[in-house]
This record gives C-alpha cells, sequence and structure tokens, in this order.
C-alpha cells in the first residue's frame, strides 16, 4: 500500500511512514511542527483499521486531545473502544454548519491543545488550506481534511499545491 502526496507527486511506502512515528509515543520532529493534509479515503474499505487508526493511537498517548470535526456525524463510544482509541481524550463537535467547520478547525488547531483535529470539511479554497497550515504550525497539531472518495473532485489538486494523502484501498479485501 502506499500514501500518496499530491504536492510533488511523491510515493511514500506505508512501512516508511510507519516507521517515522516512534513507539515511544512521540512523533517525530517533523509532524511536531503541525502540517494539514487533505486524506481521500474509500468508505467501503477498512483504511482506516489500517493507516489511520494506528497513528492515532500513537497521538493518544500524547497529554493533548483528539478531535473529531464531523458534521451530522456521532462517533460511537463502543466503536472508539473496539478501535484501542483513548475514549476519554476524544473530544467531537458533530453539531456545528459546514460553513463554521473551516473556522473551529482552525481555532482547534492553533490552540495546540489537539494533537490531531481530524475534519469532514466541505470543498475549501486555497486561502483556507494555507490558513489552517498555519494554524497547525502554530498549535504543532496535525490536521486531517476527510474526503470520503465519492466527495473528492480531482480538478481541486491541480488548482493549489498541497499536502493530499490519496489512499488505494482496493487492495484489501
Amino acid at each position: 500500500m502506499s500514501i500518496y502526496s499530491w504536492n510533488n507527486t511523491t510515493e511514500h511506502s506505508l512501512n516508511s511512514y510507519t516507521q517515522a512515528i516512534p513507539s515511544t509515543g512521540n512523533v517525530s520532529d517533523s509532524m511536531q511542527q503541525g502540517m494539514v493534509s487533505e486524506l481521500v479515503y474509500d468508505e467501503q474499505h477498512p483504511i482506516m483499521d489500517c493507516i489511520l487508526l494506528p497513528m492515532l493511537r500513537q497521538l493518544g498517548i500524547q497529554s493533548r486531545w483528539l478531535l473529531w470535526l464531523s458534521p451530522n456525524k456521532k462517533l460511537s463510544k463502543n466503536w472508539l473502544e473496539q478501535a484501542g482509541l483513548p475514549v476519554n481524550k476524544i473530544m467531537q463537535l458533530n453539531q456545528i454548519h459546514s460553513i463554521n467547520s473551516v473556522d473551529a478547525m482552525e481555532k482547534a488547531l492553533r490552540s495546540g491543545n489537539y494533537s490531531v483535529v481530524l475534519g469532514w470539511l466541505p470543498k475549501i479554497n486555497e486561502q483556507d488550506f494555507i490558513l489552517l497550515q498555519a494554524a497547525a504550525k502554530e498549535g504543532h497539531s496535525i490536521g486531517f481534511i476527510m474526503r470520503p472518495e465519492k466527495n473528492y473532485n480531482i480538478a481541486t489538486t491541480e488548482l493549489r499545491p498541497q499536502n493530499h494523502l490519496k489512499i488505494h484501498s482496493r487492495s484489501y479485501h
């Protein structure tokens, strides 16, 4: 499996990516500086179990919170426990309008209170992405703009150079 970074069209193997996260619970220096990336995933495949959940477990070791900005969707406590995520460190905002989601994500990233912020956002423009990137660096946080594959528009990647992760999960059965 590969992780594709669309800003430089670079391919990174999953093994080299997971080795960048030490088992001690401390994230690598580059990740501690903060970053935002779009994560495109196929809802029909268990990609969260293979890539995102192990990273969230590692980040859950930190003293900071994990924030889910998921308008109109509610996390299941049972699912969080089964996934091995620290239920006592997870916050969710699901009663926000999508128009306020970018603002909420920006404030959360900038605060430094969250090791990771996952946001299911509407399409954002280059200015919003730059704002989120600056906020993540200031707060030393990681932000993922979550994009289900059916909602992803490949044309937007040509409009702005950003960090994108496109995870091809069709190889999983």
